[in-house]
Order: structure tokens, then sequence, then C-alpha cells
């Protein structure tokens, strides 16, 4: 039996987060979906891949041994892609105990499905560039699971990453002190502390494991007087900045550069946010630069429930904390403020005083006085120089699918 994890329709709701990669690879806790069901079905089944057209082609480069968007087998298991996995959920999928054309349902959402090759296929023998599950549902058998922790709002990322974070760091080797580390430097509860071969600890350094882990990982360096507690996860090669503050459940991605203050937020890898000022609970994609003094806003001053425009709708998180949501390749100029909730697209510029609006289109110039379309050209020689400076070369492969968003997303919206 093939077992396809697929991206359905569902996915859309996750814009523009997922513009640039598959809902697998978005993080809650320090760790991404993919990396989460890989490691708890710990090579028992092999896994395979489905995901949209316009991103396969870069996946397939970054992931050789992969199988992608292709069938092998007549007998398949779908795996929805937005599902958080846990070891509950992975046993699942390793023991594979489903029924042949029967979709496994958790309200509206089709989480498995076992079902012929031939069902999902067209005259070509293609996999549909999104599963439309509720189609596929009514083609099948349906039975009802609970209990599966699903993506569906962009904001879940942020209201399921402290339980997530926690789990997560039942991989690590707490206790574990490697590395090159002054003696200054402040170790609290070091039991609850991983410093990885290769990693640098520089004086005056606070590391707080009292309430909660600490983890610098492989060739991550932390600067003097920086402070890490309750909960902090520093991927390989990042860095903290001199004097930073990071605490309350931070994860950064590999070669991020962090700075400031930093509360309940996710960093993905190759973020740049390393000068003073405040982000909290806030998800941060790659290739982003939030420029010196840039702040974020993550409780209302009333205290009431959060609201997020997305996509020109209106919607309750039902969180009374929550701060901005980034997608890949944007930019916020010195001294820049975000209100609570707000959402950013990809590849956008934003710069000038005041609050900019809750929602800013993807790949869009401007700010609080309103924003024109940003040239392509312009976005695209622009992330090139960025991943150069961080010793990445821009594929052709990324470039295509780089210019396919920003053609879509372009086309899609209207300039404000």
């Amino acid at each position: 039996m093939q077992v396809i994890v697929f991206e359905e329709t569902g996915v859309l709701e996750l814009k523009p987060l997922v513009n640039l990669k598959p809902v697998y690879a978005l993080r809650t806790g320090f760790r991404s979906l993919q990396e989460k069901l890989d490691s708890s079905t710990r090579g028992e089944v092999r896994l395979t891949w489905h995901l949209r057209r316009s991103l396969a082609p870069f996946f397939a480069e970054q992931h050789p041994e992969f199988v992608v968007n292709r069938i092998e087998e007549k007998d398949v298991l779908l795996v929805n892609g937005r599902i958080v996995f846990d070891e509950a959920a992975s046993r699942a999928v390793v023991d594979g105990e489903f029924e042949p054309g029967t979709a496994y349902m958790q309200g509206d959402d089709l989480l498995f499905a076992r079902v012929p090759s031939s069902l999902i296929t067209d005259a070509e023998a293609l996999l549909p560039d999104l599963f439309d599950t509720s189609l596929l549902a009514g083609a099948l058998v349906t039975e009802r699971v609970t209990g599966f922790r699903l993506l569906t709002h962009l904001w879940d990322l942020i209201a399921f990453h402290p339980d997530e974070l926690l789990l997560d760091a039942e991989t690590l080797e707490l206790g574990r002190i490697e590395g090159e580390v002054h003696s200054s430097v402040a170790l609290v509860n070091p039991s609850n502390i991983y410093i990885a071969p290769g990693a640098i600890v520089r004086a005056g350094a606070v590391l707080d494991a009292d309430d909660g882990f600490v983890a610098v990982g492989a060739g991550a360096i932390v600067d003097p007087q920086a402070v890490l507690m309750q909960n902090v996860f520093l991927a390989p090669w990042s860095r903290v900045k001199i004097g930073a503050k990071l605490y309350s459940n931070v994860a950064v991605g590999t070669a991020s550069r962090v700075g400031g203050e930093v509360e309940d937020s996710l960093l993905e890898p190759f973020v740049n946010k390393q000068h003073d000022g405040f982000l909290g609970h806030s998800y941060i994609s790659s290739w982003c630069n939030l420029g010196a003094g840039t702040n974020t806003s993550d409780l209302k001053n009333n205290y009431s429930g959060i609201k997020l425009l997305h996509n020109g709708r209106l919607q309750k998180t039902g969180m009374q904390f929550l701060g901005l949501l980034m997608g890949d390749h944007s930019k916020s100029s010195i001294n820049s403020m975000f209100n609570t909730g707000t959402v950013v697209g990809t590849g956008a510029n934003i710069f000038g005083g005041g609050f900019p609006p809750k929602e800013v289109p993807s790949f869009s110039w401007g700010g609080v006085n309103g924003f024109e379309l940003y040239e392509v050209e312009k976005a695209v020689e622009t992330a090139r120089r960025v991943m150069e400076r961080r010793q990445v070369v821009m594929s052709s492969t990324y470039e295509s699918m780089f210019r396919f968003v920003a053609a879509m997303e372009s086309a899609s919206r209207l300039v404000v």
C-alpha cells in the first residue's frame, strides 16, 4: 500500500504562509509537520508526497530521495498533510488498519482515505493539483474519527505552539552541555539545557531553564548578555544577538538571526530579526527581514479577543494574544509597527510611519498611505540578493516557483 501525504483545498485557508511551501512544511513547536511525521513513524513506513504542481519541482530538488506527485501502487492510503502528528496519529499510519474504500472524517475534514489509485488520478494518470476532499468522500464509505490535531486556520500555528514545543522537546538530549560555553555564562538548571557540539555561548549570557527548557543547536551562537528562558529552541547555525531577550515558547529556525525581545513566536529558517524591537505571538516565514525597531502588538488595549482580516474576511480567532503572521520574502523598514493579528503576504515591502492595514497583499510595496504593485522583476532580484547574502543560490526551480506565485498573487488582488 502506497502512503501519500496530500494537499487539499483546505490548504488555501493557510495562505500566504503556504505560498512557497507545502502545508506540511509549516512549523508549530520547533519542527515542521513533515518532520513530526517522519520522526514519529521512524522509517517504519515509506512516505510519498503530494503537493501543488507549482511547488513540486523545487520540493523534489530539495528532497531527491522522495517520491513526489507519483502513483506507484494500486492500493493507496491518503494522509492529510494538515495533520499535526503525534505518536497516536503516526501509529495509525504505521499500522495501516484502514478499510479499503473508506474515508475517515473528523468533522468536515477528511484525514485518511484508503482508495484505489484509479479513483484519484485523471485519464493521464495525474494526481489533482489539490484534492477536493468533499468530492472524494462522497465516493467512499465514511467513518468518523476524533482526537486529531489539524491546521485549519492561520492562527492555529500560534495556538498549538506551546504544547507542540514541549512535545518536540522530548526529542532533545536535555542535560547534555557541549560546545564552547564561556565561564561567565549562567546556566540555571542545566538538567533542562541542551548545548550541542559546535555551539558557542558567549560571556554573560543567561540560559535559565528553571521554568522550561533551553536548547542551542549545533553551530548556533548566543552573543554576550542575551537571556533565554521558558522554552527556547535555537536551530543549528542560528544566532541570538547581544542583549536579546527570548522567553516563553520561542523557536528560531536554522540560520536565523534574532535580537530585541521575542515572546511566544516562531521564526522559520533564514529570518533576519537581529535588531531591537518586540515580536510577540507571531509567525515569521523564511527570508523575511524586520527592520530595526520593528514592533508588533499582540494584545488589544481592551483585552478582548483578536480578529483576523484574511482574504478580505474578518474572522474571530478566539485568541487574546496574536501578533504578526508574515509570508516568505516580506520586509519591514526601520521603526515599523504592526497591529494585533496582522497578516502580511509573500514578497511584501512595508515602510513609512503608522500602522499598515491588518491585511497586506502579497507583492505589494508601501505602507499606511497605500500600496502599489511590487514588480515581479524587482521582487525576484531582491530575493536573489537576500539569498546570496546567506550563501544560498536561487535555483531555476525556485525562481520559477517564485515567479508563478508572484504572477498568481498579483493577478488575484486589487491594488490597495
